[in-house]
Formats: C-alpha cells, sequence, structure tokens
C-alpha cells in the first residue's frame, strides 16, 4: 500500500524578494528535517497519525517557524499557542488553545484526543492537564526569540496585529513589517493502510489581544481529516477561514458534490475566500494517497513526499 506525507510551514507573501538564500536554505532544511520525521514513521508502518504528530513536532522545534518555540508575541509579551490533530479513520480529535510553556502544543493536542475524555481544552485547564499527563514543559526562556521580540516591539504600542507574512492594512495605515517571515505548520498523511490525519500548530497573530484563538485548534476551520474524503491544514488569516470553515467545506464538497480532491480545494480558496477577502492556503490528502498543495497568496512554505518516490519543498507560487 502506498503512503504520503505532505507539510506546510504557512502561506502568506513569500516571494523572492523577501528570501535570500540564507533563508531559503533554512526553510529547505527545516522543511525537510519534518519529512524525515513523519516519512520515518510511514516507512516503518506507523499510523498517518502518529507521522502527523511527528512532522509538526519537528517544526515546532524549529524557531523560523510560528509555533512551539518559534511562536510568537501577544499584546502582553507572552506566547500563546494553539494546535489541534483529527484521526479520519474514526474522527476523533483533540485541540489546545491559548497554551503557555508546553514545548510541543501538537503533542498535547493529540494526548487530549486520546486520554482526556474532550476534543478541546484551553489556557490554564489545558497546561494542568499537560502536567498530569507528563508533556515536555519548558520555562519562558526557552521561547524567547530576538527576531520575533523585535516584530513584536515594533507595534506594541499600536492596536496593530500582524500576520506571519504580510503588514496588515488597518483604518488606512500599514503596519510595520520588519521583513521576518514565520508561518503557522501542519501537516496531513495518507498510511500504508489507507488512513488519514491531519494536524496544524501556530504561535497566532504577533501582538493580537483578548486570547484571540484563529482557525488552526478550530476542528472543521483550520484542521479536518476523514477517511471518506480528505485531511486538511489550513494556514492564512484565521477569521477567514473560521468564517468560511474552509477545512471542512473541502470535505463537504467532496462527500456531498463528489468533487475531486485538487477540485474542492480550488473552489474553497480560491473562490470562496478570494471573495471573502481572506488569503492564505491549505495542504490535503486523500485516503488515495492524492495530495495538493492550494493557495490564493504569492507562496506557502511546502513540502511533500510519497512511497512512490516523489519528493517536493518548495515556498513560491506554482
Amino acid at each position: 500500500m502506498s503512503f504520503t506525507l505532505v507539510i506546510h510551514g504557512g502561506a502568506g507573501n513569500i516571494t523572492p524578494a523577501i528570501m535570500n538564500k540564507e533563508q531559503e536554505q533554512q526553510y529547505t532544511e527545516g522543511l525537510k528535517a519534518s519529512l524525515d520525521k513523519g516519512y520515518d514513521v510511514l516507512r516503518n508502518n506507523g499510523t498517518a497519525l502518529d507521522a502527523v504528530a511527528a512532522a509538526i513536532a519537528e517544526m515546532e522545534d524549529n524557531p523560523i517557524f510560528n509555533a512551539g518555540r518559534g511562536a510568537v508575541f501577544t499584546k502582553k509579551g507572552l506566547n500563546e499557542m494553539d494546535a489541534a490533530i483529527m484521526d479520519g479513520s474514526n474522527l476523533a480529535a483533540g485541540a489546545v488553545a491559548g497554551v503557555r510553556n508546553v514545548k510541543n502544543p501538537i503533542l498535547l493536542a493529540k494526548e487530549v484526543m486520546l486520554n482526556s475524555g474532550h476534543v478541546f481544552l484551553s489556557g490554564g485547564g489545558a497546561a494542568d492537564f499537560a502536567r498530569n499527563q507528563g508533556i515536555h514543559m519548558e520555562p519562558d526562556s526557552y521561547f524567547f526569540n530576538q527576531s520575533r521580540y523585535d516584530q513584536w516591539v515594533e507595534i506594541r504600542d499600536t492596536d496593530f496585529t500582524q500576520l506571519d507574512h504580510k503588514g496588515d492594512n488597518l483604518k488606512g495605515k500599514e503596519v510595520p513589517n520588519t521583513g521576518h517571515k514565520f508561518g503557522t505548520v501542519g501537516a496531513v498523511a495518507c498510511d500504508m493502510y489507507g488512513n488519514i490525519a491531519g494536524g496544524t500548530s501556530t504561535g497566532g497573530m504577533t501582538n493580537k489581544r483578548f486570547g484571540r484563538i484563529g482557525d488552526s485548534p478550530v476542528i472543521g476551520a483550520g484542521t479536518y481529516a476523514n477517511n471518506a474524503t480528505c485531511a486538511i491544514s489550513c494556514t492564512g488569516h484565521g477569521e477567514f477561514f473560521l468564517r468560511a470553515v474552509v477545512a471542512h467545506d473541502v470535505s463537504c464538497l467532496m462527500e456531498y458534490k463528489g468533487l475531486s480532491l485538487q477540485e474542492a480545494c480550488a473552489i474553497v480558496i480560491k473562490d470562496k475566500l478570494v471573495k471573502m477577502g481572506g488569503e492564505g492556503g491549505l495542504i490535503a490528502v486523500d485516503a488515495k494517497g492524492n495530495y495538493d498543495f492550494c493557495f490564493n497568496s504569492a507562496g506557502m512554505y511546502r513540502g511533500m513526499r510519497n512511497s512512490e518516490g516523489k519528493e517536493v519543498v518548495a515556498y513560491y507560487g506554482m
């Protein structure tokens, strides 16, 4: 049986103009390291769920990505992280939001799915559960990154928030853009048993307030998996992905209209989301190992490796 792993490290204004050779090398190495971790699980008869968790945890440990160790700073100068994972074989899911000091939020989300009796935990309660389950915690200093900090300092005294890959335009003013391009991470996989899974992890928006939560940890918005249709992980402007219920919408188009994976992704990302004003993209896989990268932004950090020997690592538009 064939197997496929697909990953992303964020979508947005990713162009050759904002990426130098050193940065390209960093992202190439980061994406390939993630592919290595997840693919090793699949190659050794592991499950899609475990492959997704392994691939995402590797990116959470890499500070070039806005997840885990590389999470951006909130309005209060804290690192608050969200993550979700879903098993397409049984529709089991786990998610966490607003967690701090958790080294790998995706592993906590998986623990929520398997051992909490719930789907979604947040804030202090999620942290208590993490400690009870022996999840690896780290001090604030572990998450400190100078470039992330500088990015926050530039806008902390304003009401602006900043997406990973562009300066938001708010009230006619352009948010300062530090030139640092960081991204939410995600993975989807199809294992040799024909089961699929998806997961997403993020540090959210720089300077976010009020405990803001985006689409990443919300099942059906930023993350979804169903063996009958597809596994999806999204990245982009979360408010739009929430409103459009993007991940589940792709699944519904496949289930109820009989569309292919690529057709369904294109309708949601390149038509529906564009009409709403939403920017971003997604990665997708189905139970036959078909996959798709779909985005309406300038680029998306992305990678794929399958059992047929094909590998893709790319950043810019197709």
